[in-house]
């Protein structure tokens, strides 16, 4: 194991470059530590130079939490907790093109999720991500006592955005691999959520998966939806990956949203995904 381990600011509102990790090793109670607080401090962590077998990568995520299966992906052979997330020359869409943070439709949320870069576009295929922390602290005061102690119904279907059996049909490397959901996954989770390691306060809406606020119609909920949706993701609030072969990027849905951009059309982009399991959010 190197000595020297180098963390990085990817910008001035989250995210972190480690280097001099090797995650395909034993790491050490010490390394995990120091991984562990950079990811709460950073939510977002690439670790550069990575050469990752399926079994190494969730040996790495084991680390930090509990593996969890994907409901609506077959997995790839031989190891159920790791999905492939693949664009081919022939699609014009691809995954995760909407701001949203993962699984927020469950009982009990992913925490993290662990993306490795085995295929990637040159140039495109960036991801972005929001610091929700920010977004929860730079709402008015009025806002935020109104948000107060509201919960709002989370749904699988992403109706919002065309419906996930209909998205799926956009990807010809992925939709043989779709696992048709027999009725949607729901719950109701507060719309300010509240960091169960950090303490701190997030803003826990998304246009993908939110319905509408308990209480309330969704005629009444879109107006506020689409504002906080809005909000949640101005250019102050994210940095961007721009990925590279061999990077593993790690990042806390607790607090971060995320987005895939699609501008990579007659190229290929190749992931393996692995998620944490979560807790009830409060």
């Amino acid at each position: 194991m190197p000595k020297q381990i180098n963390i990085a600011p990817l910008s001035g509102a989250l995210g972190a470059e480690i280097d001099g990790i090797n995650l395909a090793e034993p790491l050490t109670p010490m390394v995990v530590k120091r991984i562990r607080k950079a990811f709460l401090d950073n939510q977002v962590l690439v670790f550069p130079n990575q050469q990752l077998t399926p079994k190494q990568q969730l040996a790495f995520a084991g680390r930090f939490g509990t593996t969890d299966i994907y409901p609506f992906l077959k997995s790839i052979d031989g190891v159920p907790q790791v999905i492939e997330i693949l664009k081919t020359e022939k699609d014009t869409s691809n995954f995760g093109k909407h701001w949203h943070s993962d699984t927020t439709y469950m009982p009990k949320p992913n925490m993290g999720t662990m993306l490795y870069a085995l295929e990637v576009p040159n140039p495109g295929g960036d991801t972005l991500f929001a610091d929700m922390y920010r977004a929860y602290d730079t709402l008015s005061n009025g806002m935020k006592r109104l948000l107060n102690g509201v919960s709002g119904l989370y749904s699988s279907a992403q109706n919002n955005i065309g419906g996930r059996a209909e998205k799926m049909k956009e990807l010809a490397g992925m939709k043989t691999a779709f696992v048709r959901e027999a009725e949607p996954i729901e719950a109701f989770h507060p719309v300010i959520r509240t960091h169960p390691e950090t303490g701190k306060k997030a803003l826990y809406v998304n246009f993908s998966h939110t319905v509408h606020f308990e209480g309330m119609t969704r005629e009444e909920t879109l107006p506020i939806l689409e504002y906080l949706t809005r909000h949640a993701v101005k250019p102050e609030f994210t940095c961007r990956v721009r990925w590279r072969k061999g990077d593993l990027v790690f990042w806390d849905n607790r607090c971060v949203q995320h987005k895939a951009i699609n501008d990579y059309d007659g190229q290929r982009r190749r992931m393996h995904r692995v998620t944490l399991k979560g807790d009830k959010p409060f």
